[in-house]
């Protein structure tokens, strides 16, 4: 594992930069269709929890609506989640949505492949929902011993509706497999469904 973490981060670096350099024209063309469709902010910021339960901020492209969690707090997306815009539905199918994360990874705040990053009390609302604060869930901790990842075995295997406690014990098996091999391979299986545009898929996306 220490191996592992040493050649983590350099690599995020460097890959980073280079996402960032080639991806900018992109961000204006996502941008200029955000503005298009409501006229609203581009970007917005979330609390997510990071290595060592450290909270951070990620930013990402905007997806919803204004105001879209106004009265409801953190909860997870649903199917199909009318608070989801046109162009939203097509940047979350993509994962274009997380582009602008590359930010936070060449910062050192997330990694390019890790657990997903968690926001603090995050509510389950399909799938079978557990009750428990998040933070009580078995593993919960145990997933902190790493950055979160922009993808990870468990953002590629399993579905986004998935019980917490079931993605935790694949986080676990995560931290103990990690190599840079099988970053790697992650990440070229995340490519794969960014292509085939399965990143909401329900069902299976490779």
């Amino acid at each position: 594992m220490m191996k592992a973490l040493f050649l983590k981060r350099p690599f995020d670096i460097a890959l980073s930069s280079v996402g960032i350099l080639v991806s900018s024209p992109l961000w204006l063309v996502i941008a200029g269709l955000i503005k298009l469709e409501d006229h609203g902010r581009v970007f917005y910021k979330q609390d997510r929890v990071g290595r060592n339960g450290l909270v951070f901020k990620v930013i990402k492209f905007r997806s919803m609506i204004r105001d879209a969690e106004k009265g409801r707090g953190a909860v997870q997306a649903t199917a199909r989640d009318p608070r989801v815009t046109r162009v939203g539905r097509v940047l979350r199918g993509t994962a274009m949505d997380e582009l602008p994360q590359l930010l936070n990874i060449f910062k050192g705040d997330m990694s390019f492949v890790g657990p997903r990053a968690l926001r603090p009390h995050e509510k389950e609302v399909h799938g079978d929902p557990d009750t428990r604060d998040i933070e009580d869930i078995p593993g919960y901790a145990a997933r902190h011993r790493v950055r979160p990842g922009l993808t990870g075995l468990t953002q590629v295997f399993l579905p986004g509706d998935t019980p917490r406690r079931k993605k935790f014990r694949v986080d676990a098996l995560y931290i103990r497999k990690m190599s840079f091999w099988f970053d790697l391979k992650l990440i070229l299986l995340s490519f794969w469904i960014t292509f085939r545009g399965k990143w909401e898929s329900r069902e299976k996306k490779i």
